[in-house]
């Protein structure tokens, strides 16, 4: 190079990068044709990592504080240079400085409902939404994976794929859980816990780290819901589905000694009128004793002919659970209880 070209040529003597805007993950210093002088001061602040980047080779990183640039803090840039003594002359090398502050209030949601997998209902559809913050934590791994040799990478550049990760992840991460999806519903925190434990390895593989996760809302389907609000109000029964059912038999009690007061409407109506009032008499009477004998004003009931009672009280119950649960629908089991019903007269 002659000396009018060495005169021409600009060099750096300090590095360093002042956020303009909030957003960006990943800034490139502009070099264009200029090189960095021996000795030049490189500069990063706070909540900022730097990186050098030899010939597409990933170099040395520095945290913040004031550095010096020598051989002596550019260990594996003078490997990869082969220089074999202190430099002396002016260099070239690409600097991306990366922000690890955190990047809050990022959004997630299920644009559709998504199907899970549930050990009390088998399986469950439901909408979600919150939301989320991460930050950059191994900025070689993300420059590599994800941000490469632009001169910008913001947050908005990684919405996407950040958001179908979390998606893609809900499944597992409550299957991998164990915890009962209705316990899951009532208790959100214990929903975006399962979320962290899953989505945590997989922000780390592009070397990000998640920071924190919510749930917002938790939209299910209605007759779900109904099961929900069910479950809540039974308290200490937790989740025996058999003990749930009883209860589920215990709040309809009301009903039909409204339907009979009122002159045998609905479907206490409709079972008087089959005869098997006397027979419903008799299995609420071993539940709850004095009490439903009492309101009943009758003495005891007579048995069945044909059919137990009892047996046909326990079908119904264990249709209603199937009904519950999914795998029958309402017409399905009122046909069902019809003819059940019909064998009680």
């Amino acid at each position: 190079m002659g000396l009018m070209d060495f005169v021409k040529k600009q060099f750096i003597d300090i590095i360093a990068w002042t956020e303009d805007s909030d957003g960006t993950l990943a800034w490139r210093f502009p070099m264009a044709d200029m090189e960095i002088q021996n000795g030049a001061s490189l500069t990063v602040r706070e909540s900022q990592m730097a990186l050098f980047v030899n010939e597409g080779k990933v170099a040395d990183v520095f945290g913040p504080g004031t550095h010096k640039l020598t051989t002596q803090t550019l260990p594996v840039l003078t490997y990869l240079k082969n220089w074999d003594k202190l430099f002396e002359s002016p260099f070239k090398s690409d600097v991306y400085f990366f922000s690890t502050r955190q990047q809050i209030d990022q959004k997630w949601g299920t644009p559709q409902p998504i199907t899970i997998r549930d050990k009390d209902f088998g399986a469950v559809r439901l909408r979600a939404f919150g939301n989320f913050s991460f930050r950059v934590a191994d900025v070689k791994l993300f420059h590599t994976e994800i941000s490469g040799t632009r001169d910008r990478y913001g947050v908005s550049d990684l919405d996407g794929q950040l958001r179908g990760l979390v998606l893609q992840n809900i499944s597992n991460a409550i299957a991998s859980s164990g915890i009962p999806f209705l316990d899951l519903a009532a208790n959100q925190l214990a929903f975006a816990q399962a979320l962290t434990t899953q989505l945590a390895p997989e922000f780390a593989k592009i070397g990000l780290q998640l920071d924190a996760m919510t749930v917002q809302n938790l939209s299910l389907p209605e007759d779900l819901q109904k099961v929900l609000d069910q479950k809540i109000g039974m308290g200490m029964v937790g989740n025996d589905m058999a003990k749930f059912m009883q209860y589920q038999t215990a709040q309809a009690i009301p009903k039909f000694a409204e339907g009979a007061g009122a002159g045998g409407g609905g479907i206490a109506g409709d079972a008087m009128g089959l005869g098997a009032g006397v027979a419903l008499g008799q299995v609420l009477a071993q539940n709850l004793a004095t009490g439903l004998q009492a309101g009943a004003g009758a003495g005891p009931a007579a048995p069945a002919v044909g059919v137990k009672a009892e047996d046909i009280m326990a079908t119904l119950e264990k249709l209603g659970e199937l009904k519950a649960k999914g795998i029958l629908t309402q017409d399905e089991f009122d046909a069902k209880k019809a003819e059940l019903l019909k064998k009680l007269v």
